[in-house]
């Protein structure tokens, strides 16, 4: 089994207010994951759903193989107490506490304290001079980095981060994101949620949720993009054919869920849909999925044409050929096959090949 594995999780607010629905989502052992997506998308609940502070709905959540919903409330204090630590964007630091006694206070909470121990976490988050400052006393960044401290000093294999730098300047949040470089380097199991796109990056795997709804991005950007344009290509093609382009007329390569693609597309402004049907409407472009579909289905007749006429291939092979090129060609290059083929205005399938800027 998976170190983390949700099945169908589910965390409903009355009727059709959904957190999370139906999230299908597993973690390896030693993984950094980012969770990405708007305010109000689901993120935190997932997070505390993994870390037991919250329950869901329906479905179910594994974590090292314990079903997270078949524990009682003391069950889950204490599975969280030896499985996880806790990094959050707001400290939670006990104000009349120092910096060494609020990480000695989560060692009281598992076990017992050890000084000595606390001591060296603080030292290892560059804190050894500070410890017996108060939160008051301390930086954003340093009030950060005892919280991780803190998150530490029980010797979690899974660590969960609710947007750890979002207090942070621009100094503080590169010590701190170098903390987690080296907690991953070590084994540890991370997932943080993040509105930064620069630290999902960091991350071995990034996924987004978008309105309880999860879309896994583990495809490489290249990737993805050939997936999005493959979508866009056949909303052209129906569009030639009178033909509305919806969920159920698109065939999403299954590289990737249909309804994560979609969702991606959406939030990325490529697709519009109506807000009371959403996705299970009709799906329509924007300007800027339009433009990109016009360059996309360009490309490829351009390209069929070039190797029909130039490179005498049968229809077949040059429609095998151009799927390739519709991908990588650059616009100035475009350009110059169109030129070099005297601008033409159809594909040997007789289809019409958008104009350009370059042609007269």
């Amino acid at each position: 089994m998976k170190l983390i594995e949700t099945v169908k999780l589910t965390k409903q607010y009355g009727a059709g207010l959904f957190a999370l629905k139906d999230v299908n989502f597993t973690v390896e052992r030693g993984e950094w994951i980012a969770v990405m997506g708007p305010s109000g998308s689901g993120k935190t609940t997932l997070i505390n759903i993994l870390g037991c502070m919250d329950s869901p709905t329906s479905g179910q959540a594994f974590v090292n193989g314990v079903d997270l919903g078949s524990l009682s409330e003391h069950e889950q204090t204490s599975f969280r107490r030896e499985q996880i630590g806790l990094v959050f964007q707001q400290f939670h630091l006990i104000p009349y506490l120092s910096a060494l006694e609020n990480v000695m206070l989560a060692q009281y909470y598992h076990s017992m304290t050890d000084e000595n121990e606390a001591r060296e976490a603080l030292k290892r988050v560059g804190l050894g001079a500070r410890l017996s400052h108060l939160p008051s006393e301390l930086s954003g960044g340093e009030q950060q980095r005892v919280c991780i401290a803190r998150a530490l000093i029980n010797h979690p294999g899974i660590i969960l981060a609710d947007e750890p730098t979002g207090n942070l300047d621009e100094e503080n949040e590169h010590i701190v994101m170098q903390l987690f470089r080296d907690l991953h380097r070590e084994g540890h199991t991370i997932i943080m949620v993040t509105h930064d796109h620069a630290i999902g990056r960091m991350a071995d795997r990034r996924v987004e949720l978008h309105h309880g709804v999860f879309v896994d991005l583990s495809l490489t950007t290249h990737e993805a993009a050939e997936v999005f344009d493959e979508i866009l290509e056949q909303m052209w093609l129906l569009a030639e054919r009178q033909v509305e382009a919806s969920a159920e007329t698109l065939i999403v390569p299954d590289v990737v869920d249909s309804n994560s693609a979609l969702v991606s597309m959406l939030e990325l402004g490529m697709i519009t849909a109506p807000s009371d049907a959403g996705l299970a409407g009709s799906i329509s472009y924007t300007p800027k999925g339009e433009a990109r579909a016009r360059a996309i289905i360009r490309r490829h007749r351009l390209a069929e044409k070039l190797f029909f006429e130039k490179f005498d291939m049968n229809e077949q092979q040059a429609d095998q050929n151009a799927c390739q090129l519709e991908h990588i060609l650059s616009n100035e290059v475009t350009d110059s096959v169109c030129a070099f083929l005297g601008h033409p205005n159809a594909c040997p399938h007789n289809k019409p090949i958008p104009r350009g800027d370059c042609c007269p």
